[in-house]
């Protein structure tokens, strides 16, 4: 990637910047280019907004409380393989992009999207079928805040027309204001859209049946843990907010990451605590979250509820497995890794897990996806051994989990990037809202038990989008 460093011009519009790029570039076609500028601070929701009602593929990026914002708009290019090759496929081929890319300005071409929990083809008629079994997109627009600094970022392949981005630019930013709530307003809206539930995959009666199958097998010997996964399916008579359940999010869960991919209309939005594996320069950070129990009604209820789940054996083992399988994965490839010695309790709205943060040094050539290949599915999403699990998953769960549970992220032009998993989580397509959640079983896992648990899991995203009419 050839960078050219240029004196910082006050004012200057990214479009301009990418002309005086292009002018400057010999045999354009084919290269990337990407120019990037300093711009006044945009409310990122308002933007995804103002870009989903241009009905623009968009994504947003949110972590309130490290001050971290990306929105990408449109599509310049993409990786958009299926299976296990999926990460290999993309990783080479956005460092082959990339290594002939020229670029000018204060931030990096980067991409965002997500890997999918199996890399398998969504069906046509399946609410996944936008998003395909991967998508890493690069925006033709990325605004990207970061510790108080806000850039925005023009990428194309090959001969472009950079004045139109000015105008259009211009355009998203004026909506975008407009659906921004004031300073001193309020930063979400109550939520009055009723839910009703049409269904659940599985049903209450199956669950029950197919946890006490799934904790048989585990008590058997053939599996040290496996997660079962709901999907519940909802309508409303009212179309669905989407901006007013981000900023929800936003508010009720700043530690989560906030993030929402738009494609042909639909939203596949969430808040997940949990990172796969972040990665800056040659350091690498992950964590092993696994270990469930609701809130409390006041501090010292919580306190007490934190107390019942350290000391919780079920809770302590599920979360073994998941922080012995990320260590066994990682040492091979690690130069120096370092593991917490025990769990704490991370909070959130609605739950509190069991966390177990481990971070460390990689060698030079291993990239982000290549770690996220490595690391996915863990066994908070998928189980132990892997492959019996996921072969028993396949067998009793009975719908496809699309991108729910696989990695969705960012990844830029000089290798650093973060991985999540995407949970706390639905699709939203107008009146209609597809959610899910999973809850890791072993051999004394109680059905109803583990039904709440889901249940819990669930509210943190019905909350979000309006007022559930029965038990989801």
């Amino acid at each position: 990637m050839t960078t050219i460093e240029r004196p910082a011009v006050t004012g200057e519009r990214v479009g301009e910047a990418m002309t005086r790029l292009l002018a400057g570039t010999p045999d354009v076609a084919g290269r990337l280019t990407s120019a990037a500028v300093a711009v006044p601070a945009i409310d990122p929701i308002g933007l995804f907004a103002a870009a989903a009602e241009a009905d623009l593929e968009t994504a947003l990026w949110l972590r309130p409380s490290e001050d971290l914002a990306l929105v990408g708009v449109g599509r310049a290019w993409a990786a958009e393989g299926e299976g296990p090759t999926r990460f290999h496929d993309a990783e080479a081929s956005w460092r082959d992009l990339v290594r002939d890319a020229v670029t000018e300005g204060p931030a990096t071409p980067t991409l965002l999207g997500g890997l999918g929990f199996t890399g398998r083809r969504p069906a046509q008629d399946d609410p996944w079928a936008p998003f395909g079994p991967s998508s890493l997109v690069l925006p033709t627009l990325l605004l990207a805040t970061r510790n108080g600094v806000t850039t925005l970022t023009a990428s194309a392949l090959g001969a472009s027309e950079p004045r139109a981005v000015d105008a259009r630019w211009e355009s998203l930013v004026e909506r975008a204001r407009a659906l921004t709530p004031p300073a001193q307003g309020m930063v979400a809206r109550p939520v009055f859209a009723p839910l009703r539930k049409d269904r659940s995959q599985p049903d209450q009666a199956t669950w029950y049946r197919t946890v006490e199958t799934m904790a048989g097998a585990v008590g058997r010997g053939r599996l040290d843990k496996v997660v079962l996964a709901r999907r519940v399916d909802l309508r409303s008579p009212v179309e669905l907010d989407v901006p007013n359940a981000l900023r929800r999010l936003a508010a009720s869960a700043p530690e989560s990451t906030i993030y929402a991919y738009r494609r042909a209309g639909r939203t596949f939005l969430g808040a997940t605590p949990e990172r796969l594996v972040r990665v800056e320069g040659r350091q690498f950070r992950t964590a092993a979250i696994a270990g469930t129990i609701g809130r409390g009604a006041d501090a010292a209820e919580d306190a007490k509820l934190g107390r019942d789940l350290l000391a919780s054996e079920k809770d302590r083992e599920e979360h073994a497995i998941v922080v012995q399988f990320i260590r066994e994965l990682l040492t091979p490839v690690a130069e120096r890794m370092t593991v917490a010695p025990s769990p704490s309790v991370m909070t959130l709205r609605f739950v509190q897990h069991l966390a177990t943060e481990i971070e460390g040094t990689l060698p030079d050539d291993a990239g982000l996806l290549a770690l996220g290949e490595r690391l996915h599915p863990t066994p908070a999403v998928g189980g132990a051994p892997r492959e019996a699990a996921l072969t028993m998953i396949d067998e009793h769960e009975g719908f496809e989990r699309g991108w729910y549970a696989g990695p969705v992220g960012w990844l830029n032009g000089a290798g650093d990037g973060e991985l999540c998993v995407a949970l706390r989580c639905g699709i939203v397509d107008r009146t209609r809202a597809t959610l899910f959640a999973g809850c890791g079983i072993v051999a004394d896992s109680d059905p109803a038990r583990e039904w709440e648990e889901s249940r819990i899991k669930l509210q943190a995203v019905v909350s979000a989008l309006g007022m559930l009419e029965d038990e989801a």
